[in-house]
């Protein structure tokens, strides 16, 4: 048994038992595997045991691993975009978790004009108020959800979060529950274009926790493919 096979069945079990905690259907919650920095070999074997959710931080990689992956997979930019990096999304992936800004919206409407679809996107909420991360306040949210839910093809699917590293995942069960109660409040104003049923959040640190705080995405990568060896990028 590959090590990467064996800790995608201890992530399973966790994420049942967090699912069990909160009485909530397992189906409820999807697993992205990070790939980020990782070969594609990594990838190819976490397909073998079922696996078809990647989430990648740079345009590159997954142009790079989505033009030597053919099969059809499930691929989430979960980091920092760029404008000028958006073009070579459409059609790529499913969803873009870091909408932080207006510009970035209306280049996303855009391309996705162009491409004639309409692309699937998170706004990012750096709830921690962490001055190291991006992403919208917690205030400024409501009237940015408003503001692009005006784009054709755009779609906001809902909110994502990357929440303090730590130790003790109990420390981060308030950001999360803010996120989801922030969630609620907006599809209670009614926006015109936006039904939100998304939360993005919750790492290999901290994801047992955001399940039990109704997490519907964990991108869980260091529990599945080991450290990752940035020296090489």
């Amino acid at each position: 048994m590959s090590y990467i096979e064996e800790n995608l069945k201890e992530v399973e079990q966790k994420i049942q038992a967090a699912c069990d905690r909160a009485g909530r259907d397992r189906s409820e919650v999807k697993l992205i595997c990070v790939s980020k920095t990782k070969p594609v070999s990594d990838i190819r074997e976490a397909m073998r045991l079922g696996q078809d959710t990647f989430g990648e931080n740079k345009v590159q990689e997954i142009k790079d691993k989505t033009t030597e992956i053919t099969e059809p997979l499930h691929w989430h930019m979960i980091g920092h975009l760029q404008t000028n990096k958006v073009k070579y999304l459409p059609g790529r992936v499913d969803m873009i978790h870091s909408v932080d800004n207006a510009g970035l919206a209306a280049e996303i409407e855009k391309q996705a004009a162009k491409a004639d679809i309409v692309m699937d996107v998170l706004c990012e909420v750096n709830v921690a108020q962490e001055e190291s991360k991006f992403g919208l306040t917690v205030e400024q949210t409501p009237d940015f959800v408003k503001e692009i839910s005006k784009y054709p093809h755009v779609r906001v699917r809902g909110l994502m979060t990357i929440a303090p590293y730590t130790d003790d995942p109990e420390s981060n069960r308030g950001y999360f529950k803010t996120l989801k109660q922030l969630m609620l409040d907006i599809n209670a104003m009614n926006i015109p274009n936006v039904n939100m049923d998304t939360l993005s959040m919750g790492m290999t640190g901290d994801y047992e926790v955001a399940i039990e705080e109704g997490a519907t995405f964990v991108r869980v990568g260091t529990g599945i493919f080991g450290e990752r060896d940035y020296s090489k990028k």
